[in-house]
Order: structure tokens, then C-alpha cells, then sequence
């Protein structure tokens, strides 16, 4: 049996698809830093072999799947090549396992993770299904009929993908430091919808997916009445969001969600949208709507004492406006302060002044340093050009997390791509030292 080597097992999709191998009974291993990354969690559950990076990790018989983040050059690369070993890209290989399954690709600017679990535990209710969620969570079922995955626009990976149908979310200008400008998005989700075998779900509130071409049925979903399945009599609540859904203006049913915020109503509309038009009846989608308990780093909830810490993974202006709408909606008569970690230079740079527009919607915020990545270390501005930005906003560091005590019945949002989580365990520390 082909021992499979994940170079990069640490990445969130290389975790996931190591778990669903893994499930699916094969021989899996990976190396990687020996830095934390909380992706690692579910490997170690398992059992899997996690190394350091090392080109006497390769071995002849294996096939050596990459990270994309690491070269051609990168040592175990270069053995696996010496050595005659199959080396594929990650999303070359994922492109190529979906064929054995009913696949649903979840890509979109906004919402990809948080709709992939969804979908799929959704669809688990009616046939065995093995997702990869872009939060480092995989799952492979025995005899699974569905695939539900996350696949990323960034660099245009997802064109490695030919899936049965694709959900888009939205289509918003990300990856300043890949993409040109909103225009250049738009092509890539536009050759994306020309490789749909079955149908598109798709997001008709957004003006850039209502141009979308395809060669397949695109099936629109959103509040406005234009929408095949469309949102209607949304009712908010402290528990979470009822609404009504009518397909083509015919009442359909209603829904109750534990979820908050307008974008966690569209991203429930894409999955019931798909199950009607594979055929799962209203009380089944319910049923799995009503156990469904999230996704890691998506509004993760901690309480300490009369404080609640919230994690989320949100690092775009539109998705740091979701995460405050969520926590008024669920928390309306509670300050809200709002810790934010921008990931990357470019991204921050090109976003700044909506950087400082959607974190003035929380009551108070603080910003860490600008994290890096592995491709831009370093940039030509600093937190402080956007802490400027924001009356009243102050720059937090490890020395001065204490300063959070300050706020005692208050909701904190510890939001960012990076290393936020460090700041959150710090503050989560201090605070049972005080109480």
C-alpha cells in the first residue's frame, strides 16, 4: 500500500485531505515546522506521523503530496524527484480524488468554511459524505457517495477542480498581492463556473455573480425577490434566526437556525438550495440545521466569568462587519471590543481606510502588529497607520494585555488570520488570575 507524505501537513487543506485519506483507510504521514498550528490537533487524535521537515523523510513507494506554499526547491521535493517518487500538488491531487464522489465545491470570497461544514454535515443526514473544510478539518466516510470541499480562489488553485456543482458565496476584491483588482477575481470565478458539471448555486444579492456564464443550470439564492430561493420574514432573536424560504415565489418552508447575522442566513440558503435540487426533504435539512455546531475559528465562543471571548477567523473588512453584526444581534445591551491582527501587508494596505470603517462598528478596539506570511515578511506601513484611523483605538502588545481587565461585562472579539489565538490565551489567563 502507497504510503502517502504530506509536505506541509500543517497547512489547513493539507490537514484536512490527510484526515479524510486517513479515514478512508491509507497510510498517512507529513512533515512540517514544529511551530503549534492548532491544524494539527486532529492529526495527532489520530495518530499520524507528524516529522520535521527532513529529506530522509522520503522513501522509495511513497507519493509525496506538496503544500503549495513550498517550493520545487524545498529539500523533501527535491528527494522525492531524486528518488523517482510521485510528487503531486495538493490541489492537483484533490482535483483528481472528487472524481470518485457527488462533489460540491464551496468557494467564494467570503463564507467558504463556514458553508462547507454546513453543507456537509447537512448532506451527511441523508448519504455518507467526506468533507474538507478549510479551518484544518477533514473527514472521510466509509462508503461515501458526497465530497464537500473548500476550494480557494487564491492564486487561482480552485481551477484544478471539475466539480458536479459549485456553491459561489460572493465575489469581493482579496489577494491584493495576486490579483490586480476586482476584475481579475471576477475571471477566475468566471473560467471556474465553465468547469461545473451539474449546477451552480450562486449568491444573486451579488452584482458581480448575477454576470456569471455557464454551461450548466446557475440557481440563485439571496433575499431579494429576484432569487429562485430567496429569504424572506427573517425574525432575529438573542438564540439565533428564523426566516421563510419560497422557491420561484412559492413558499417552500421556514427555518430555524442557532446561528447570527445576515450572512449566516445566505450561507443556510446555498445549502438548502442544493439539498432541493438534489432532493432532500425540508424536515431532514431542519433536523441537521438544528445539530449543526460549527466550525473552529467561525464566532468561537469562550466564557470566563462575565466575560465572552469570541474567536474568528475574520480578516477582510466584510467579514470583520459580519462578526460585530453577529455579536449585536446575539449580545445587543454588552460593549464589544474588538481585538484585530491584519494578515499581510499588501492586504492591509490596500483595505486600510475599510480596515478602520467596519472595526469602528465595536465599541472599543485594540490592534496587534501586522502578521506576515511566509511569501511578505515586511511591508512599508505599520499598525500605527491604521490605529491613526480609528478614534480612540489603542495598539495592544503581550506587555499590556492586563489593560483588557478595563472592560468587565464586555464581549471581546479576538479577530484575525495570524497568531491572534496568543493574544486570547494570554488575556484568557489574566483574567483567572484575577478573578
Amino acid at each position: 500500500m502507497t504510503v502517502y507524505h504530506f509536505t506541509g501537513i500543517k497547512g489547513s487543506g493539507m490537514s484536512s485531505l490527510a484526515q479524510i485519506l486517513f479515514d478512508s483507510g491509507e497510510q498517512v504521514q507529513g512533515s512540517d515546522i514544529e511551530t503549534y498550528f492548532f491544524t494539527e490537533e486532529p492529526l495527532r487524535k489520530r495518530n499520524i506521523t507528524i516529522l520535521p521537515f527532513d529529506a530522509n523523510n522520503i522513501t522509495e513507494g511513497m507519493t509525496v503530496i506538496a503544500g503549495n506554499a513550498f517550493p520545487d526547491s524545498h529539500p523533501e521535493i527535491v528527494r522525492a524527484k531524486e528518488l523517482g517518487v510521485e510528487v503531486i500538488r495538493y490541489h492537483k491531487f484533490l482535483g483528481n480524488y472528487l472524481e470518485k464522489f457527488t462533489s460540491v465545491a464551496i468557494t467564494g470570497a467570503h463564507g467558504k468554511t463556514s458553508t462547507t461544514g454546513l453543507m456537509a454535515h447537512v448532506l451527511e443526514g441523508a448519504n455518507p459524505t467526506s468533507y474538507l473544510i478549510g479551518d484544518g478539518t477533514g473527514g472521510g466516510a466509509k462508503n461515501a457517495q458526497n465530497l464537500v470541499m473548500e476550494a480557494c480562489e487564491y492564486r487561482r488553485h480552485f481551477l484544478a477542480y471539475h466539480p458536479d456543482y459549485a456553491v459561489m458565496t460572493n465575489i469581493d476584491f482579496d489577494h491584493p498581492d495576486y490579483y490586480k483588482d476586482i476584475e481579475d477575481v471576477f475571471d477566475a470565478f468566471q473560467t471556474m463556473a465553465l468547469q461545473v458539471k451539474k449546477a451552480i448555486v450562486a449568491c444573486g444579492d451579488d452584482e458581480h455573480l448575477q454576470k456569471i456564464k455557464a454551461n450548466v443550470p446557475v440557481v440563485y439564492y439571496g433575499f431579494g425577490s429576484e432569487n429562485d430561493f430567496e429569504a424572506r420574514n427573517v425574525e432575529k432573536t438573542t438564540t439565533g434566526t428564523s426566516f421563510e424560504v419560497y422557491v420561484r415565489n412559492e413558499f417552500y418552508n421556514k427555518f430555524f437556525i442557532p446561528m447570527f447575522g445576515d450572512h449566516n442566513v445566505l450561507n443556510t440558503l446555498a445549502v438548502i438550495s442544493l439539498c432541493h435540487y438534489e432532493g432532500l426533504p425540508a424536515d431532514l435539512i431542519q433536523e441537521r440545521l438544528h445539530t449543526y455546531q460549527g466550525v473552529k475559528r467561525r464566532f468561537t465562543e469562550t466564557n470566563i466569568g462575565k466575560r465572552t471571548l469570541i474567536d474568528d477567523y475574520a480578516h477582510h473588512p466584510t467579514e470583520i462587519s459580519a462578526t460585530i453584526q453577529s455579536a449585536r444581534q446575539k449580545y445587543p445591551n454588552r460593549e464589544l471590543v474588538a481585538i484585530f491582527q491584519p494578515h499581510t501587508f499588501t492586504r492591509t494596505k490596500a483595505f486600510l481606510q475599510n480596515f478602520a470603517d467596519s472595526l469602528s462598528k465595536a465599541d472599543s478596539v485594540y490592534l496587534c502588529d501586522i502578521f506576515g506570511s511566509a511569501r511578505e515578511k515586511s511591508g512599508a506601513l505599520s499598525i500605527q497607520d491604521l490605529a491613526n484611523l480609528i478614534e480612540g483605538s489603542k495598539v495592544l502588545t503581550m506587555d499590556v494585555i492586563p489593560d483588557l481587565l478595563t472592560h468587565e461585562d464586555s464581549v471581546f472579539l479576538f479577530m484575525g488570520a495570524g497568531d491572534i489565538h496568543k493574544f486570547q490565551n494570554a488575556f484568557e489567563n489574566t483574567i483567572k488570575e484575577n478573578i
